[in-house]
């Protein structure tokens, strides 16, 4: 009894110290991928498995008609959104999916499901769909691995197109993004420091190009911070559009003053351009 607990001891001891088994990566039959793009200023990203044709029939065989599909291989195919959007003129939320479909001879329904991490469509949960959506097929050239891709897109929409054997799936995406950042930016400048000018700044730029009042209040919180050649001959220039000449050519000319001092100096072109403004300022008077 002895013996066998010393051969068991010393069995334990020989496994603890053998080296631990390396963890060997082999290639996936249907590779990882992923695609991302940015509409205005929110992030969509796809993080999918890729099958390829290899040679069968892919629609109503290998993929059944009327059968919920992971929409790749592997794990079921991944979609964030940093923002709330609309697909295919339905809200969703931001946040993490799971994306389902099911395909149909002459129509499809894409599926977001909000359990994101899921192995194929085997667990999948019709009950925690968060939206559905139907869209048409239509043919499309040869792609042999199943690929995900943002052929369009703009400041505020964007396709998502899912390409794979001779069929290409349209998925619109449309993002309300001036209300996006409008949000964004009176929270960036609410959170600033108080030395911070540029935040404001920038937030004061993109309200003033949208037309939105409060681009006045984000310049002055700006110059409070730190008056600068910039946000000074911006609230020139704004005083000027408004008809204040007197105004802009007094502002105008404090921005020229900071100029002189300001470390880092600012481009010598723009304070150039901006001098020959304020004395056309001065010769309008």
């Amino acid at each position: 009894m002895k013996s066998r607990f010393t051969l068991a001891a010393v069995a334990a001891a020989v496994l603890a110290t053998a080296p631990a088994f390396a963890d060997l990566k082999t290639p996936r039959p249907s590779p990882n991928g992923s695609v991302m793009q940015t509409i205005g200023v929110t992030d969509v990203t796809v993080t999918y498995s890729r099958p390829g044709v290899k040679g069968r029939v892919i629609w109503g065989e290998l993929v059944p008609f009327d059968a919920v599909w992971r929409t790749g291989a592997n794990e079921a195919t991944r979609i964030t959104f940093s923002d709330d959007v609309m697909v295919a003129g339905k809200k969703l939320a931001a946040g993490t999916y799971s994306l389902h479909t099911l395909p149909g001879k002459t129509e499809w329904t894409v599926i977001f499901n909000s359990v994101a991490d899921q192995w194929g469509s085997y667990s999948y949960d019709e009950k925690k769909d968060v939206l559905r959506v139907t869209l048409k097929p239509e043919a499309a050239p040869m792609t042999e691995l199943m690929t995900f891709s943002f052929p369009q897109a703009t400041a505020s929409t964007a396709t998502l197109a899912l390409d794979w054997e001779k069929l290409r799936l349209s998925i619109p995406i449309e993002v309300d993004t001036p209300k996006i950042v409008r949000a964004k930016a009176k929270d960036a400048v609410a959170t600033a420091k108080a030395d911070d000018w540029r935040t404001p700044l920038q937030a004061s730029r993109w309200a003033r190009d949208a037309k939105l009042p409060e681009a006045d209040e984000y310049l002055e919180k700006s110059i409070a911070a730190k008056p600068t050649f910039a946000s000074l001959s911006d609230k020139a220039k704004a005083q000027a559009e408004k008809g204040k000449k007197a105004d802009a050519i007094a502002t105008g000319e404090k921005a020229l003053a900071v100029a002189k001092t300001q470390d880092p100096k600012p481009a010598p072109e723009a304070i150039a351009a901006f001098e020959k403004t304020v004395t056309e300022w001065k010769s309008k008077k």
